[in-house]
């Protein structure tokens, strides 16, 4: 996301296996070309990019995808019990602060540990990666949960190569997905109406690193 509101992609990266030092390489190449602060990255639990955005953005702020948290919590779920399970995870990231959500995931564990143990133990362990963005408003909390932008994007890329069948090489294959991307953003429009309340929240929670 631009600090006007606008959303863009910044590249694409072929690599046969993830890891902190794949994930520095990009973020290094991205300072390279002009990306001077990152204030949230958001991401799904991608091996080694927490360590790799610490080492090249120190001052950023790594956010679990919640999304992605429920998902995976109610993979092994069965469908009857799936409705009051996520109504209850609700609770938890839904919560006024960290504090309140570790209470709400207290009551979580109390009510479904015993068939379901795997769930809470999980949120504890990415507790840290969980909750930063308990620690802001609402606005602020809708930009930074989630990376359903970047998933919608994915599908449509993988529509597209799934259509055209085999590539020949790799730059082909590029080559089709940068016109995928371009075609994507057509349909992207302009800013977020909820965008301008949202950049008044990060000018005072991120005080001075906002782009005038």
């Amino acid at each position: 996301m631009r600090p006007d509101g606008s959303k863009d992609v910044l590249g694409l990266w072929l690599q046969a296996t993830e890891g902190a030092k794949f994930w520095l390489t990009i973020l290094s190449e991205l300072r390279q070309r002009g990306v001077e602060d990152i204030l949230v990255l958001c991401a799904d639990g991608l091996t080694g990019l927490s360590d790799a955005v610490e080492a090249a953005f120190p001052r950023a702020i790594f956010q679990t995808c919640i999304v992605h948290m429920v998902r995976s919590s109610t993979r092994f779920v069965p469908w009857k019990d799936r409705k009051a399970v996520c109504a209850e995870l609700r609770t938890v990231y839904n919560a006024d602060s960290a504090e309140a959500a570790e209470l709400a995931l207290d009551h979580f564990e109390d009510t479904w540990g015993e068939r379901f143990p795997m769930i809470a133990t999980a949120w504890r362990r990415r507790w840290a990666e969980v909750t930063p963005f308990l620690a802001f408003p609402p606005e602020i909390r809708r930009a930074v949960y989630t990376t359903n932008a970047i998933e919608a994007l994915n599908r449509q890329l993988r529509k597209v190569l799934k259509t055209r069948g085999h590539m020949p090489n790799e730059q082909a294959a590029f080559k089709l997905l940068y016109l995928a991307v371009r075609n994507a953003q057509k349909n992207w429009g302009g800013r977020d109406r909820r965008w301008n309340n949202a950049l008044l929240q990060f000018a005072i929670y991120f005080e001075g690193r906002i782009p005038e």
